[in-house]
């Protein structure tokens, strides 16, 4: 049952408030949601959640399980989303950070890299203001104050290239980002990928800020404070291709290896920080400074960034990402 997946873009489109509804027919919001990243295999799932997800959605188990897929990651040339939280092509990226850590700065670059890579990038912009949001639009092909304009946008875009959509939070909240799907649906065009940030930073504690997601990027105001950008959590971070068989076995593992390495090296990291790597075993020193190093490695400079940092962009690209986080996990820079 590895290649059993949930039709997760047939549940957004006929299920608006998939979370809300779920509860109201007695599922675990959690549950719904693991589901849907590919955290909770479909093997593993209870055949009566799954026929309430499907009398849910008003389709049948043939529709709602799918075999295989045909989801494929976006390269972005960032080394922390290529590796730990691939970007869905046509899926929903959500964004989750506090104040200040670099959510705007993150969708700007990644519109940016999306324009040099023949992507039509468009930027649904909110009508409250906030830090960042002039970065967005001027990275953005085409910035829409409605429903109506982004709709025609995309189906003009659609016509010759693949589409980028950044929107924020209260598009979700108000209700027009799922009218949006549904027209789009009606339309037949299923191209779009979806960038959500919160520019009201009023999501980062909740569970579920946005429904649904294919890809969660969360921010780390720790890795902020020293400095270290994207400041993008490594270990909490995911996405649902990295849960099935789209990611070819050399990046699954390399993957799987980075993230257990990075989880235990910040259990580790309050006892050396307090001076007491003495109290370490040989064995757990050398896992913490291999994670300090590989922590470091995930950093990197940004284009829209250049004149405040000095520093050029950088483009890496997944495979060098690959055999530079294989080095490190092999202890290949220990010295």
């Amino acid at each position: 049952m590895d290649d059993l997946h949930l039709n997760v873009s047939l549940l957004r489109a006929r299920v608006p408030n998939l979370t809300v509804n779920a509860r109201e027919m007695g599922l675990r919001p959690a549950t719904v949601s693991n589901l849907c990243t590919g955290k909770i295999p479909i093997g593993r799932a209870e055949v009566q959640t799954l026929a309430k997800l499907a009398s849910l959605a008003g389709c049948t188990m043939d529709e709602l399980i799918i075999r295989g897929s045909q989801m494929g990651m976006i390269e972005t040339g960032i080394k922390v989303l290529d590796l730990l939280a691939p970007i869905v092509k046509g899926g929903t990226v959500g964004i989750v950070a506090g104040p200040h850590t670099g959510q705007l700065v993150m969708l700007a670059e990644l519109m940016n890299r999306f324009n040099k890579n023949h992507f039509a990038t468009i930027f649904w912009k909110p009508t409250h203001d906030s830090i960042g949001i002039d970065e967005v639009v001027q990275e953005s092909a085409v910035t829409c104050h409605t429903l109506e304009q982004v709709y025609k946008e995309i189906m003009d875009f659609t016509k010759h290239s693949e589409v980028i959509l950044g929107a924020d939070r209260s598009m979700v909240l108000s209700g027009e980002l799922f009218n949006l799907s549904e027209k789009l649906q009606a339309a037949g065009i299923r191209k779009v990928t979806t960038i959500l940030v919160d520019t009201g930073w009023t999501s980062v504690d909740e569970e579920l800020p946005y429904g649904p997601l294919d890809t969660f990027i969360k921010f780390d105001s720790e890795l902020t404070a020293r400095g270290l950008y994207p400041a993008v959590d490594p270990v909490i971070s995911t996405s649902i291709i990295l849960e099935g068989a789209q990611l070819g076995s050399i990046h699954s593992s390399i993957q799987q290896r980075a993230r257990k390495l990075l989880r235990r090296y910040r259990e580790l990291r309050p006892i050396v920080v307090s001076e007491r790597a003495d109290k370490l075993p040989e064995s757990e020193l050398k896992q913490y400074y291999r994670g300090e190093r590989l922590e470091a490695y995930l950093s990197q400079p940004f284009y829209i960034s250049e004149s405040y940092t000095k520093k050029n962009g950088e483009w890496i690209s997944l495979q060098e990402t690959l055999e530079d986080v294989r080095r490190i996990l092999d202890g290949g820079t220990d010295h």
